[in-house]
């Protein structure tokens, strides 16, 4: 195979007992050990910490969860196809049940054998055919191809700001609790899900509270009819409205559930509902209308304890939360291998490498839906190219000649705003579509998200005395 320029194909199978790598055991390297194995395909895990999980071990030094983070997706959305969450969890999973559940699927599909813990990457080595991975501890390994699943919401995203600031000033990734905000002045800089919470908790035991937000965001509901929201949003998806009628029905149901921002002294979005990350909190709008947090434009400038906004005011803070978000971090690869654009590399259905055949990634995704059950459709994806490369070279072709042509559209007809929280957006129905496709291409067929029935279904099973 070549380093650079086109794909190359071996005419025959190939043979190679060198074991696949998978960099992470959070849930996009869990996710593609199970699918790896259920074809037949020898791998191993390099782990930096002592457990599996990833960012939902809070214990773990990289995680980004802080006491009380939930899901945003429902119990239903998030759960793997392969083994779908407890009904017995909330709706809406806590951390820590995230990981017991994590940890299960590990343990029903023996995967634990297969991750090396406590083995932190360090680099990796492009050979002639395949790749050699060095750990901490100074260890060298040669593997057949290399699968990157070391997550993308860990590494964080600090803005540059004039001045100093001589209070505490830290990234939600260090937020733990709102107890050490008691009594305190606090401005969050970010209004993500992870900042809306943020400065929902400190209401309730800080001085005074301020979110900064640049622009105006879409609120959505936890819960629409008494359903979970994404669970509405998912069976809405499924009717293929016309993008102008589905606008239109977001407006409604938003309005209808929430309201709009602005009746809460929020700004008004500039945007469509869906072409920036969904923002599920319907507290935030409410601690808005009672003076609870109040609402301050972006900060440009620090003095002292003081921070000035792009409006020309300015306020007195103790403490300064940055819910910024995070980078796209791979340390461990070189630049020149990951083909970076925009800040993030320019993969092939966000996972398949434009360079070589043998390098992908895993769970760089950020769709409408739940991530978990996502990725798990993208690793069969990359499991069966990796099986079809070894045993039917003209499937393995196939799949190349849709890659080199990039011809997908994965937006679903969504304009996208043109900002880093959108780096790895794409509409949720259309791209397992366009997954499940690729993957008939290469011979083989998925069911994930058909295992839950839609609204109307467990509406027609309600009144038939069942309960699905």
């Amino acid at each position: 195979m070549k380093a650079t320029g086109e794909l190359t194909h071996m005419a025959e199978p190939q043979n190679d007992s060198r074991p696949v790598a998978v960099i992470g055991a959070g849930p996009s390297g869990l996710a593609s050990l199970k699918s790896l194995t259920d074809l037949g395909i020898s791998c191993v895990a390099y782990e930096s910490h002592s457990g599996v999980g990833g960012i939902w071990d809070i214990g773990n030094a990289r995680s980004s969860v802080y006491q009380n983070t939930h899901t945003i997706t429902s119990r239903e959305v998030t759960g793997y196809a392969d083994l779908p969450m407890d009904r017995g969890l909330p709706a809406y999973p806590r951390h820590d049940q995230v990981l017991g559940y994590l940890r299960q699927y590990a343990e029903r599909f023996d995967l634990l054998k297969l991750i090396r813990f406590n083995s932190d990457v360090t680099g990796v080595e492009r050979l002639t055919d395949g790749w050699r991975v060095t750990t901490g501890d100074g260890e060298e390994h040669e593997h057949s191809a290399l699968i990157i699943a070391n997550g993308h919401n860990w590494h964080p995203y600090l803005p540059a700001f004039s001045g100093k600031f001589d209070g505490e000033l830290l990234h939600s990734r260090d937020y733990t609790d709102a107890a050490a905000l008691t009594g305190k002045r606090v401005l969050v800089v970010g209004a993500g899900n992870s900042g809306c919470d943020i400065a929902v908790e400190a209401a309730g035991v800080a001085d005074h509270v301020a979110i900064s937000m640049r622009r105006g965001y879409h609120f959505f509901p936890k819960f629409i009819f008494g359903k979970p929201a994404d669970q509405v949003s998912e069976s809405s998806q499924h009717l293929r409205l016309p993008p102008p009628v589905a606008r239109a029905a977001y407006r409604t149901m938003l309005k209808l559930s929430i309201g709009s921002p602005e009746q809460f002294g929020l700004p008004k979005p500039d945007h469509e509902p869906l072409e920036s990350p969904p923002i599920v909190n319907s507290l935030l709008p409410y601690y808005c209308a009672h003076g609870r947090v109040k609402v301050r434009k972006a900060p440009v400038r620090f003095d002292g304890k003081f921070v000035e906004f792009s409006d020309g005011t300015s306020e007195e803070y103790d403490t300064i939360i940055l819910a910024t978000g995070f980078r796209i971090h791979i340390p461990f690869v070189g630049e020149e291998h990951l083909d970076w654009v925009k800040e993030r590399p320019d993969f092939y259905l966000l996972a398949f490498s434009p360079r070589y055949d043998d390098l992908f990634i895993a769970g760089m995704t950020d769709g409408t839906g739940g991530h978990f059950p996502t990725v798990e459709l993208q690793s069969r994806v990359i499991a069966g190219y990796l099986a079809a490369r070894r045993r039917d070279p003209e499937a393995a072709r196939r799949f190349d000649d849709l890659k080199r042509s990039r011809s997908v559209d994965i937006t679903g007809g969504i304009n996208f705003l043109d900002s880093r929280r959108n780096l790895t957006q794409f509409e949720l129905t259309t791209y397992l579509r366009i997954l499940r496709d690729h993957l008939a291409v290469l011979g083989g067929q998925d069911t994930t998200y058909a295992r839950r029935p839609s609204l109307l279904q467990q509406a027609a099973g309600f009144l038939q005395g069942g309960r699905k």
